[in-house]
């Protein structure tokens, strides 16, 4: 690892120069931002500052505890958690009775840390097109094009995230639109496939960790987003085509180690084609880059030390069941904590109180002992995986089966690495089951995939849109 180098990025990212312009769906300007009139768009070796900047603001914006408690607890794998009265909505949530819960502040705070994502990149992207104007050569053009994809990419992410809570939802691409009205998921998809389009054209051929900024995305994280996107739409074609796309590129294997995956040792491994990064550069105090309490709110709440936290987002009876049933020690290993026992690294998590969980997210787990000395915030210098060539392989497996095709091959390398047997032409329930314990507590992959296989009741599908943006906007009613 270059580590020097990753420092500087760092640096630029928490220094980042990049200006958004207010409307209803941004809450706050960034940090570090600033405005328009300070920049020096001859000055091209400062190009890359607005790009950073929206790294900055999406990787804060993505780890927001509230949103990932969305859209993770309504799958069967997941309980709320923590204490049976704190952040009741979560239940609420998990029953599907939304109308308890349109006025709920993590809803509203979903809503527009999305959209701030989406407000800093259209602003990056009219900064990019500044800088554009002053760009003379081949090689400042194709950096431009570039730097636009990155932008392009974490909006489009965003807007992915969007419609995953909400469906139907504003297609915001320009700073000035004002009180839009909802745009179709299906073509808010259209969309995002067609920027897609262009960050395949332009991104690196390459992993994210192979990248000159390491982790930052590349032409395989678009083409996974493109993926993702198809497999919800049920276009098996697209998904097909785009998987098979990574695969052959030879570029990315399985982790061999699925426990330290999620832990520092995994961090940028081959198997990543998206994180979130953070990090407390090595040191014991001072300037740290962390998430939103991602880590918190699924620490223990009965932990002690380091190795503590809100206790959100359990571990269900129902994924507990299923994984035993499978013989499936080595993703049971890694997905659950048990209180009132060590865990695999050797960190002692006490029993809760009456009423508490006793079983924590383990993904969320970061050993003592990988913490550098002297930090003792919960989950400190790890990552957050996003998009997994695990992913890709059973996304392609699935697809070929649901085409006529024989998915065994991609199928069995996933089932390979958790020490499972080979199967024989499988079934695309077998598939789904093998997704359902590969990504157990992971985004609410559970729950899309319940979703997209109609195996939800009516109305489950979508959250309401808050309260607070349909009183800012009556067009979004």
């Amino acid at each position: 690892m270059k580590y020097n180098f990753r420092k500087q990025i760092w640096l630029l990212l928490l220094a980042s120069a990049t200006l958004v312009s207010c409307n209803d769906f941004i809450d706050r300007l960034p940090e570090n931002s600033v405005e328009a009139s300070t920049v020096d768009y001859t000055n091209l070796t400062d190009m890359y500052k607005p790009v950073s900047g929206v790294y900055a603001v999406a990787n804060l914006k993505l780890s927001f505890w509230g949103e990932l408690g969305l859209m993770v607890v309504r799958g069967d794998d997941a309980n709320k958690g923590s204490n049976p009265n704190d952040q009741i909505e979560f239940q609420y949530c998990k029953e599907f009775k939304y109308d308890k819960i349109q006025s709920y502040w993590a809803l509203n705070s979903s809503w527009e840390g999305l959209y701030n994502i989406v407000s800093t990149a259209n602003a990056a992207l009219n900064s990019l097109d500044k800088y554009g104007e002053n760009a003379k050569t081949d090689a400042d053009k194709n950096k431009l094009a570039k730097y636009s994809a990155e932008i392009r990419f974490l909006r489009g992410y965003a807007f992915y995230r969007i419609t995953q809570l909400w469906g139907a939802a504003p297609l915001l691409i320009d700073n000035q639109q004002l009180n839009l009205t909802k745009s179709s998921k299906e073509d808010v998809h259209k969309f995002i496939q067609s920027e897609m389009d262009f960050c395949v054209s332009n991104l690196p051929d390459e992993r994210p960790n192979q990248n000159v900024n390491p982790g930052a995305v590349t032409k395989y994280s678009a083409l996974m987003l493109k993926a993702k996107l198809a497999l919800l739409d049920g276009d098996y074609n697209l998904v097909l085509s785009t998987t098979d796309q990574i695969i052959n590129s030879n570029k990315f294997n399985l982790y061999s180690d699925f426990y330290q995956l999620f832990k520092i040792p995994g961090k940028l491994s081959n198997e990543s084609l998206f994180e979130l990064q953070f990090t407390d550069f090595g040191t014991a105090s001072g300037q740290s880059v962390t998430s939103d309490a991602w880590f918190a709110f699924q620490g223990p709440r009965s932990g002690t030390g380091f190795i503590q936290g809100w206790g959100f987002m359990t571990p269900s009876q129902s994924i507990r069941d299923f994984l035993t049933a499978r013989n499936d020690s080595v993703r049971a290993k890694t997905t659950f904590m048990y209180t009132n026992a060590y865990t695999p690294s050797g960190d002692w998590i006490n029993p809760g109180q009456p009423g508490e969980p006793d079983c924590y997210n383990g993904k969320a787990y970061t050993p003592s002992s990988q913490m550098t000395p002297g930090r003792t915030d919960y989950g400190m210098n790890n990552n957050i995986r996003v998009f997994r060539y695990a992913d890709v392989l059973l996304m392609n497996a699935e697809a070929k089966v649901r085409l006529g095709q024989n998915g065994d091959s991609p199928l069995n390398l996933v089932r390979q690495r958790a020490k499972l047997s080979s199967l024989t032409n499988a079934t695309v329930d077998q598939i789904l089951d093998e997704r359902r314990a590969e990504f157990a507590m992971e985004w609410g992959d559970r729950f899309y995939d319940l979703l997209r296989t109609g195996k939800l009741p009516a109305g489950a599908e979508y959250y309401p849109i808050p309260q607070n943006q349909i009183d800012l906007n009556p067009n979004l009613k």
